[in-house]
């Protein structure tokens, strides 16, 4: 259990540098009238799979972690959500990452549909952004430094 919850935890750090790396070259290059080329394809593509395996690891981490036995020590999901770091923890966090990962992998697939840069740029700025803000949103920064 201690394993993953190490990989999960320095494994977020990857993710969260190529999320940002995969976002801000999206919106740089639809402002920027780039053209998409190789670079492109592969960072939104290696977001799209670090991203899928940090939920992977997570799920894992959910399951050994036996957070449903947490759930009935303390009164079940009703006292859940009266305290705020459990609430956090077993709803909000993989909720809210979920939905990061759902938006980051709805970009990608719009975006290899347009045939075009500037359309490609947007989907992905749009989807890989909403999905950063959720991210930096719901990181246990306290725990992070």
């Amino acid at each position: 259990m201690e394993t993953v919850q190490f990989i999960h935890s320095y494994w977020a750090y990857l993710v969260l540098l190529v999320l940002v790396i995969a976002t801000f070259n999206a919106i740089a290059k639809f402002f920027g009238d780039k053209e998409f080329d190789a670079f492109d394809f592969r960072v939104s593509l290696f977001t799209l799979i670090t991203m899928h395996i940090q939920l992977l690891i997570g799920i894992v981490l959910f399951f050994t972690k036996d957070y449903f036995s947490t759930i009935e020590e303390v009164g079940g999901m009703g006292e859940v959500m009266k305290i705020s770091a459990l609430r956090n923890l077993i709803i909000e966090h993989p909720l809210t990452m979920i939905v990061a990962v759902t938006l980051v992998t709805i970009g990608y697939s719009k975006h290899k549909k347009k045939l075009t840069s500037k359309p490609k740029f947007k989907i992905l700025a749009i989807f890989y952004t909403i999905a950063l803000v959720l991210v930096l949103a719901k990181i246990p920064w306290n725990l992070w430094f």
